[in-house]
């Protein structure tokens, strides 16, 4: 099946006035700069949110994607044409990446962060491949759907996350935090579960568990807050992927 986009590229790769292939040229530009549009979106909703990957990685990843899936197209000479496979550069590139997103998952507070932009980098490649191969069509569609998820799936995971959040605690050693916990849940008819702790350097306890409110989370805050009163708590937060 061929799409609108690639008979588009067809009829410019015919174009060669003078025998000079512009129209190869004008392809590989239209790709880069729809490249950066697209991967730029993704990039700037991350680095308004503070994250570690911001704008000019997103870009890099991505225009660097879009250049090497341009070499494996055009980049070799036509003598290999029956001998060489255009995806073999991709798929290294796939690899690549996913070495480089793995760089930005930190383990903090007993709890993973960097998974989302992790993800983001890598689909930043995705999106670069995609232009990269002249599929536009899927490049512009893939990128809607990505920043849909970033902004509007927000808010659903929040309310799930309400309901059963991964809640981490740091007191005291001499406060019996264990015990407090379970005490202030059952007033809240909140179960614990895969409760965890450990000593920091600094003397203090650092817990983290699952609390499962049997009534959903309204009541969150109110938990969070008692919470962090009853066990002296230097710091109480909810466990976010990010």
């Amino acid at each position: 099946m061929v799409t609108f986009d690639q008979k588009l590229i067809e009829k410019l790769n015919e174009w060669q006035p003078g025998g000079w292939p512009v129209g190869n040229l004008i392809a590989c530009l239209i790709a880069l700069v729809l490249c950066v549009v697209l991967v730029g979106i993704v990039g700037i909703e991350r680095e308004r949110r503070g994250r570690s990957a911001g704008l000019r990685t997103h870009l890099l990843v991505g225009v660097g994607s879009t250049i090497i899936m341009i070499i494996s197209i055009y980049g070799f000479p036509a003598i290999f044409e029956g001998h060489r496979d255009v995806a073999r550069l991709a798929a290294q590139v796939i690899t690549g990446v996913g070495f480089l997103g793995a760089g930005a998952i930190m383990h903090r507070d007993s709890g993973v962060k960097g998974l989302t932009t992790a993800g983001t980098i890598w689909v930043s490649m995705a999106i670069g491949i995609a232009c990269g191969s002249f599929n536009f069509i899927l490049a512009i569609a893939g990128t809607l759907l990505i920043f849909l998820v970033l902004t509007g799936f927000r808010k659903v995971e929040v309310r799930i996350n309400r309901k059963n959040p991964t809640i981490t605690l740091i007191s005291n050693k001499e406060v019996p935090v264990l015990e407090t916990i379970l005490k202030v849940s059952e007033e809240f008819d909140c179960r614990v579960s895969g409760i965890s702790s450990s000593q920091r350097d600094d003397g203090s306890i650092e817990v983290t568990f699952q609390a499962i409110f049997e009534e959903g989370g309204e009541r969150l805050d109110d938990y969070l807050t008692e919470l962090g009163k009853a066990t002296k708590a230097k710091n109480v937060h909810l466990l976010s992927h990010r």
